[in-house]
């Protein structure tokens, strides 16, 4: 017979877990805002500005960002309507977002006060270990959500130099 419910021990991770989350994307959010993006403007900026030319398929960088077709359709919209990435023909039916040089050049002025932010709020909180334990936890939870049960698992990194 299948367990119904959580558990106390489940209910306070998951609790803590999902609390913790909300209030750090909240704080992000606000800390973005003060540059003029939203967590969604900074998140496709650095994609396109990691991806070879600046430059993805649509269903590349859906695939990326974890967003559906639609979602990242009006995202798009908005941006370029902004100024921050350009829509570019490729072949008869495809297209590509590219980032401009004015999203690269908004992008540059926001990461810094971004991974200052991350790091007061978050990297900062924790020891070296917690950090490869909290990625190790993440990467199990991804797998199952992105590959379905029995996915490969991802090599996590134990450390980086950035």
């Amino acid at each position: 017979m299948e367990q119904q419910g959580l558990n106390e021990r489940e209910l306070r991770a998951w609790r803590a877990f999902f609390e913790m989350q909300a209030l750090l994307r909240a704080r992000i959010e606000q800390q973005l805002q003060s540059s003029g993006l939203s967590s969604a403007d900074y998140s496709v900026l650095a994609v396109l500005s990691e991806a070879h030319g600046g430059r993805l398929r649509p269903y590349e960088l859906s695939r990326m960002a974890g967003w559906e077709k639609s979602r990242l359709h009006h995202q798009l919209t908005r941006m370029s309507t902004r100024g921050l990435i350009t829509r570019e023909r490729c072949g008869s039916r495809g297209m590509y977002a590219v980032i401009t040089a004015k999203g690269l050049a908004v992008l540059k002025e926001a990461a810094p006060g971004h991974a200052q932010e991350v790091r007061r709020l978050f990297i900062d909180r924790l020891t070296p270990e917690q950090l490869d334990q909290l990625a190790e936890i993440s990467t199990t939870i991804l797998d199952t959500l992105q590959g379905g049960p029995g996915a490969s698992r991802r090599s996590v990194p134990a450390s980086r130099s950035t």
